[in-house]
């Protein structure tokens, strides 16, 4: 098995979670930070770009009937202030997935990425406790690891600080002299962390306590609502083989990727001629669920062909705002779209396999390419898509009312949390 690349995010943000010298509340120890990083709401995007954010967010009518509906304006995709109040509204809160089981399966596991400003370590102890802190030491604010791999602790590269996997302060070298220090109050900031089947899951929502892991069947609810009975019943679950990574870097804003997704196949017979001949498209059905959508196709089994990828139906799970899951014949992959500037996205693909066919090289290989055909299929349409919406020429569009359910639904959840 391949090793697994660090996910790693490259996008900035204004919420930097450091100290504010005119905040009275934070003198001492600055004890505060040790609990919480709630302190953060003083760096927020500036007002003015907050207030100009807003503006665009409510030139979107989530109301109108979806055979009236306008889509939301360009602007949503090429404005760099719309992506400040994203990160902050959307990303920043609630669960978000970050990476696959695989990563952290091993004791004195880990694994790195940034999303946002937000630079995190997923690990697990000694004893095979999941973990997720800050990946920022305590001392100079120096990253404390990188990558993935294993540690039994982790050393900070600038001064030598060291944490044990469950975030205490081991040693802090070259304090003689100090007063006023406690190192129990000097631990790595942790975040909320659990895992569903073969998924990790963080919440980096500033307004909640970030004790550790959290309840599984509460992130279930909170996360899939009633999509998790379906996604379990149509085989999404740990059993499955963990088989590769493949990651994008597209052109385009995060939201493109995730339009083009939940287009209800409308571009499939145009874009992807081939996967398209394998699929019954007038079977094409839409689920809109809580904060999920679901997609299903039926499939054309060629009796010549031994070579069956896609079996007898492919089920396509939205999960609001960034995740996919894809689940067809053997396979299941997913889709996380990361926003790496208000034009740019990285796109992580992971692979999964019926454990029956996880030596079957030849059969990996070949429904690797063909995946690989579609991606960069989808990578051309969607950086098109980006161009055509930074044109003068193009200010909004209209839903196809029978395909476009699902993309509809997801811009009305967007204006919901933008607008809280």
């Amino acid at each position: 098995m391949a090793m697994l690349k660090p996910i790693s995010f490259t996008i900035s943000s204004k919420r930097t979670g450091r100290r504010n010298p005119d905040d009275p509340s934070q003198g001492g120890l600055f004890k505060l930070v040790c609990n919480s990083y709630s302190c953060n709401k003083s760096n927020l995007p500036s007002s003015e770009a907050s207030v100009g954010a807003l503006r665009l967010v409510h030139e979107f009518n989530p109301k109108i009937p979806l055979e009236e509906a306008v889509t939301p304006p360009s602007s949503w995709y090429t404005d760099p202030s719309f992506l400040e109040l994203e990160l902050d509204r959307v990303f920043y809160r609630g669960w978000q997935a970050v990476g696959v089981t695989e990563q952290i399966k091993n004791p004195h596991d880990f694994f790195t990425g940034r999303l946002g400003s937000i630079e995190f370590v997923i690990c697990r102890d000694g004893n095979g406790k999941l973990h997720a802190f800050h990946n920022v030491c305590r001392h100079h604010a120096s990253l404390l690891v990188s990558g993935s791999g294993q540690r039994s602790c982790f050393v900070c590269p600038y001064h030598g600080w060291t944490y044990a996997l469950n975030g205490v302060l081991l040693k802090a070298t070259r304090i003689s002299g100090l007063k006023n220090f406690a190192i129990n109050e000097f631990g790595l900031i942790p975040l909320k962390v659990t895992t569903w089947g073969p998924f990790v899951l963080i919440n980096l929502d500033k307004e909640i306590q970030p004790q550790q892991e959290a309840d599984s069947k509460m992130v279930e609810n909170e996360w899939l609502g009633s999509c998790s009975d379906i996604l379990s019943t149509n085989g999404v679950d740990s059993s499955l083989s963990y088989v590769c990574r493949r990651e994008y870097i597209i052109e385009c804003n995060w939201k493109v990727f995730c339009d083009n997704y939940l287009d209800g196949g409308y571009h499939v017979p145009y874009a992807h001629k081939d996967l398209a001949s394998g699929l019954k498209l007038e079977s094409y059905s839409t689920t809109i669920l809580e904060k999920a959508s679901i997609q299903q196709c039926e499939s054309c089994v060629e009796g010549g062909d031994d070579f069956d990828r896609l079996g007898s139906k492919a089920l396509y799970a939205f999960i609001y705002p960034n995740f996919m899951i894809n689940r067809y014949g053997p396979w299941m992959d997913t889709n996380l779209v990361l926003p790496l500037g208000y034009r740019k996205c990285q796109v992580i693909f992971d692979y999964f396999l019926e454990s029956s066919l996880k030596d079957d090289e030849a059969f990996i290989e070949r429904s690797l390419e063909e995946s690989e055909r579609v991606q960069m299929e989808d990578i051309a349409l969607c950086e098109g898509v980006q161009k055509g919406l930074e044109s003068p020429a193009y200010y909004r569009g209209r839903y196809a009312p029978t395909v476009e359910k699902a993309m509809h639904h997801f811009h009305r959840l967007l204006y919901e949390n933008l607008t809280k």
